[in-house]
């Protein structure tokens, strides 16, 4: 992993990566032609890498994946999280390979160059990990150029031009810019997604195939809407997955998305029963200008909150603590978390799926907010609760538990308070 020269690209490399501290690393590209800059993290996650690069929090980051066989169930519609791209690309030890799964439509590159998503294979992924875990997550640029000619002195120029993720504020770009209803469900092998509700009272239609939209219809304020007794859950989107929403709907809510920058106003005039606060990309301390505010409001008007990884952070920041960069984040599907305070104090460790580079610092938790569960690699924070309030959040994600569903007691947890 030491500096390598610039001039001396390996005869048919048409990929590179080139970090901020001058290391040149030559692969073969895949996917998008191009180059993007970011920070370069790592993810453990054996499935899923279709999901992870449409997760919007990877928004400004390079995800090195770790597992050797990427590609390998190709690519469809259904694993999708966001139609909108947010990671810039990937890099891969081997070239992924060609799919093996009947549910694949297209291989993972085709896809990849239709999302704008750069790959990047033949590079030392276990190096490039270690190199992570033992300096901290470097800034760098990857490019794809077919013709294998680049321009490394202008990409190491951008490389160091990227001021990194503190104190970048990602919500805004990765977030809904409308409000609707969403009532689309949860994914069922043979069926698909399920369609969205056909009348009040939690009946569905037929599962489908189809992708969810980013267009929503326009939602009806009232809870009652049309006879839907069912709780009104109001979900701010910091860039959230939309798998989250699926799971809120499955828990029995209903379901009104607002953008990132929805206000006090805003959230309270569609009557919600409760909040729901998304994950989304980001130094949290940059969303929490706008975001914070917001959430105090609803604390202090006593209505129920439920957050997930960047809206754990927030519920955090709103009630006192702060966030602090992590020397190399946690992103994954085998990462250990223990149930340790509050009402979730029974010691059960659950298997998490987590994708964050900040966390908060459980050292400046103000009294009043329990620390419930706790990272087994690190000890680093992983869910708090208010005491006195009915706000709770958690930093790994449920809705992407290695169980399946061993983590969709929160969500039973949150509609089911509800009234």
């Amino acid at each position: 992993m030491a500096p390598a020269n610039p001039s001396a690209a390996p005869s048919g490399a048409t990929g590179v990566l080139v970090l901020a501290d001058g290391t040149v690393l030559w692969g073969v590209g895949y996917g998008a032609a191009g180059a993007g800059v970011g920070e370069i993290c790592f993810n453990t996650a054996m499935t899923g890498y279709q999901e992870i690069l449409t997760d919007p929090s990877y928004a400004g980051q390079i995800i090195t994946f770790t597992f050797p066989h990427i590609g390998n169930v190709g690519a469809n519609p259904e694993d999708i999280e966001r139609s909108a791209r947010a990671a810039i690309g990937c890099i891969t030890r081997e070239l992924p390979t060609a799919p093996s799964n009947f549910r694949s439509v297209q291989t993972l590159p085709e896809w990849m160059a239709e999302q704008g998503l750069i790959g990047l294979a033949g590079i030392d992924t276990r190096a490039l990990t270690r190199r992570i875990r033992d300096a901290g997550a470097p800034n760098g640029v990857i490019a794809h150029s077919p013709d294998g000619k680049f321009d490394i002195d202008a990409l190491l120029a951008m490389a160091r031009g990227w001021p990194g993720l503190e104190g970048m504020d990602l919500a805004k770009e990765v977030s809904r810019t409308d409000t609707g209803d969403w009532d689309a469900g949860t994914w069922t092998l043979g069926k698909g997604y399920a369609s969205p509700l056909l009348h009040a009272g939690g009946a569905g239609g037929e599962p489908t195939s189809a992708p969810a939209s980013e267009n929503m219809p326009t939602p009806n304020p009232s809870r009652e809407r049309e006879g839907d007794s069912r709780p009104h859950v109001v979900a701010i989107d910091y860039g959230a997955k939309d798998n989250i929403f699926r799971n809120l709907v499955k828990a029995g809510a209903r379901v009104t998305v607002v953008p990132a920058t929805a206000t006090l106003d805003e959230v309270l005039s569609h009557q919600p029963a409760g909040v729901f606060l998304s994950n989304g990309p980001g130094d949290p301390a940059a969303t929490g200008e706008y975001a914070v505010p917001v959430i105090q409001g609803l604390l202090e008007r006593s209505v129920p909150i439920f957050g997930i990884c960047l809206g754990h952070q927030m519920l955090a920041i709103a009630a006192g603590a702060k966030t602090i960069k992590m020397h190399q984040g946690h992103r994954g599907a085998n990462h250990p978390v223990q149930r340790v305070g509050g009402e979730f104090a029974d010691g059960v460790v659950e298997i998490t799926s987590m994708n964050h580079g900040f966390a908060v610092d459980a050292a400046t938790l103000p009294a009043g907010v329990v620390e419930t569960h706790k990272s087994l690699f690190d000890g680093s924070n992983c869910g708090i609760a208010i005491t006195g309030k009915q706000a709770f959040s958690v930093q790994y994600h449920p809705e992407a538990s290695p169980g399946p569903q061993d983590s969709f007691y929160l969500f039973e947890k949150f509609v089911s308070g509800l009234t």
